[in-house]
């Protein structure tokens, strides 16, 4: 063949992006990050709510005093997102599958408990809706883990 026939596949055959499967644990571990990230995001900017550094400053969140167990509860509830980063990659399939379930179930009525102060509804509705997708995700992702013929 002469150089002026020969065409390269590039030139005329498409191309699709290779789309491998991500697996169980990277997409827990993922949304777990995400959930960590918005959960502590929609609490630092409540910051910005008129009056809330105030009430800080006079010892009360909500309607709770601020107190070493208000502190270690609140850690408690950051940190459990956090671990579980790290939980999701690191624990064999049955194990990590079940505490997904059982940690992600817990958390839905954790998170919409931000809608019981009835204030600034945008706000917390935006992360409540954020942050419930995120939990729905993860159940669903534990839910149907891929299984293999034993």
């Amino acid at each position: 063949m002469s150089a002026s026939t020969t065409t390269t596949s590039s030139a005329t055959t498409p191309t699709t992006l290779h789309d491998p499967p991500v697996p169980a644990r990277a997409k827990l571990a993922a949304a777990w990050t995400s959930m960590m990230f918005f959960y502590v995001y929609v609490d630092h900017l409540h910051l910005y709510k008129p009056g809330a550094v105030a009430d800080i400053l006079d010892g009360i969140v909500f309607t709770f005093d601020i107190s070493q167990t208000f502190a270690v509860t609140s850690l408690t509830l950051v940190g459990i997102p956090s671990v579980m980063v790290l939980l999701s990659m690191a624990l064999p399939a049955r194990a990590n599958r079940a505490l997904n379930l059982v940690v992600a179930s817990l958390y839905v009525p954790v998170t919409l408990f931000n809608l019981s102060g009835g204030e600034w509804l945008w706000f917390y509705g935006l992360g409540v809706t954020v942050e419930t997708a995120i939990l729905v995700f993860i159940l669903r992702s534990a839910w149907t883990w891929p299984r293999i013929a034993a």
